[in-house]
């Protein structure tokens, strides 16, 4: 009896990630092509293929920019162009994804920079019928330097929490001059919407807790399930299993390049 207890758990952690994947795949393809056979026959013979297999986005909704690409100041350094949103799309647009938490918090990858390109700006709208129609929350924050992904969570006072059902705009800009030239701005944006906690996620969450993620991920909460994954992997760099399902997830949305990047810095804007 235990071991097919063990059996059983071990398939549902190997098809947990997979299967929010195959649906973004399915969305974007043939954006991830080069995976969709495999994901799909693996979630073919999981029992968790009817339960778990995640909503997809309707037809139409927004997209945003997951790449930075370039620059139109020559003067700034080329390395910007490497700037990324850690969220599912394709080479260069990312797609909306979910939340059930009233602060999420946002996942980027910086390259080095040089000192005169370390000044950065998180802004975050209410997004109505595809355009931005109100200002939630935007602030100033100073970088490193160092290469490496850093994570950004909104401060938890109520005026910035996102509401349930409503889509939000974000924009991660990177300045290598004056900020209000658009030509010294790099930047990367998407979209995050706040679905409501159902009963049924949470009581998956409590039983995979440290874990979460494999709930989120089986659930399409993708903000939620690389913070919570992200969050583990800082605490525990030298954990294999940690490692092998950051890489994983990564791989799954294409970002394979970045995926044995290090976590350098996180931003707790309640502070």
């Amino acid at each position: 009896m235990m071991k097919k207890k063990l059996f059983i758990q071990s398939i549902q952690r190997a098809c947990v990630v997979p299967i929010l994947f195959v649906s973004m795949v399915s969305y974007l393809q043939p954006v991830q092509a080069q995976l969709s056979n495999f994901i799909k026959k693996t979630v073919s013979n999981s029992q968790l293929q009817s339960s778990q297999q995640p909503a997809l986005p309707r037809s139409g909704a927004p997209t945003g920019r997951r790449r930075a690409g370039a620059g139109r100041n020559p003067d700034c350094p080329t390395s910007l162009t490497r700037l990324t949103a850690l969220v599912p799309g394709d080479e260069a647009k990312s797609v909306l994804t979910s939340t059930v938490v009233g602060n999420p918090t946002f996942w980027f990858y910086v390259p080095e920079l040089p000192e005169t390109a370390r000044s950065a700006e998180f802004v975050l709208h209410l997004s109505q019928n595809d355009k931005d129609v109100q200002n939630v929350y935007r602030t100033p924050l100073a970088l490193l330097g160092k290469p490496g992904i850093i994570s950004i969570t909104l401060p938890s006072q109520s005026q910035y929490a996102l509401k349930a059902e409503q889509k939000y705009h974000w924009y991660f800009h990177i300045y290598c001059g004056d900020p209000q030239e658009t030509s010294d701005n790099f930047y990367v944006d998407g979209f995050v919407q706040r679905q409501v906690l159902t009963q049924a996620l949470d009581s998956q969450l409590k039983s995979a807790k440290p874990r979460e993620y494999i709930a989120y991920s089986a659930n399409n909460i993708w903000y939620d399930a690389i913070s919570n994954l992200g969050q583990l992997r800082h605490a525990n760099p030298q954990n294999a299993t940690i490692n092998k399902d950051w890489v994983d997830l990564l791989n799954a949305i294409g970002l394979q390049d970045l995926a044995k990047e290090p976590i350098v810095q996180h931003y707790n804007l309640d502070k």
